[in-house]
């Protein structure tokens, strides 16, 4: 019986032995399992917790291209809005240069003008001259002042141009063509009274005999005329040579039928081998190449053709 009992014990501490190990073994199961949910549950807790501010800096932080890509758009949009300010403040500069000149050029032909009423200062025109707004490439023609008039002079001259007053206004006419002497014939009218040599009219249109009757008169000195011919203009009856070498009495006259084109229906004047003609007048006297001979150049004589 005593064996008996003894074999029960040992059975029941074997089995007392198993039961044991199996709930240690099955507690570190289990243990290992919540350890494990736990962990990531905390893990999980940790991400969806993290605010989208932080979110983003560590996405930055982590991913180094990226950032990269951004600082280096962050520069260039930097550098490029640095530029365009620069160019910005660049054509501000400019914008205020060219108002300051403007106000000083302003200013400088208001005193011109003042200057000039005040002195009183004048010349002669000795042909037509259109009028300009300003002695640039960019001046404006506003009208025309006639040969032979007096006109108010500032003094000033830029490239061809010189000012002088009109209306009390800033005008600029071609430099060369304003002289302190009255013009020859200045006051003399046009005429169709009858002249000493009525053989001149010879094969004349009436238009050309207005032309020798008023130039006749107004300038007595002129004794030798050539009408009509067989060649060139003459031979319409349309043209008259005035017969003079001497240079200042035949641009006098030749300004006095500049002045009178428009009465006297003038087609083209010729003299000293230059051209004048009423549609190109804006022009003034324009140079052609010689002909050979005195005669042939216009430098004896006056030659004027009319419509």
């Amino acid at each position: 019986m005593a064996e008996h009992r003894h074999k029960r014990d040992t059975d029941a501490r074997a089995l007392f032995a198993r039961f044991t190990s199996t709930r240690i073994s099955t507690g570190k199961k289990v243990s290992a399992g919540i350890a494990l949910t736990a962990t990531g549950s905390v893990v999980a807790f940790g991400v969806l917790s993290a605010t989208p501010m932080t979110a983003g800096l560590v996405a930055a932080d982590v991913s180094t291209p990226f950032s990269a890509t951004a600082s280096a758009d962050a520069s260039d949009r930097f550098v490029v809005s640095r530029s365009a300010s620069r160019a910005t403040t660049q054509r501000d500069k400019k914008a205020l240069v060219k108002e300051a000149r403007a106000d000083g050029a302003l200013a400088a032909t208001a005193e011109a003008v003042s200057r000039a009423l005040k002195n009183g200062d004048k010349l002669w025109t000795t042909a037509p001259l259109n009028l300009w707004t300003e002695s640039g490439d960019g001046a404006v023609q506003v009208g025309e002042v006639a040969a032979s008039r007096q006109v108010l002079v500032t003094g000033r001259k830029a490239g061809d141009r010189v000012e002088i007053v009109v209306d009390g206004k800033s005008r600029w006419v071609t430099d060369g063509y304003l002289s302190q002497d009255k013009p020859l014939g200045v006051g003399a009218g046009l005429s169709m009274a009858p002249c000493p040599d009525p053989s001149v009219e010879n094969g004349l249109t009436s238009n050309a005999v207005y032309v020798y009757r008023s130039v006749c008169h107004a300038f007595p000195q002129i004794t030798t005329y050539g009408g009509w011919d067989n060649h060139g203009e003459h031979s319409s009856g349309r043209a008259l040579d005035i017969m003079t070498s001497d240079v200042v009495l035949g641009t006098a006259i030749a300004d006095f039928l500049r002045a009178h084109a428009s009465e006297l229906h003038i087609y083209d004047i010729l003299w000293r081998q230059h051209i004048w003609t009423p549609v190109r007048a804006a022009e003034g006297w324009r140079l052609f190449a010689s002909r050979g001979s005195a005669t042939a150049n216009h430098d004896d004589h006056v030659h004027v053709s009319v419509y």
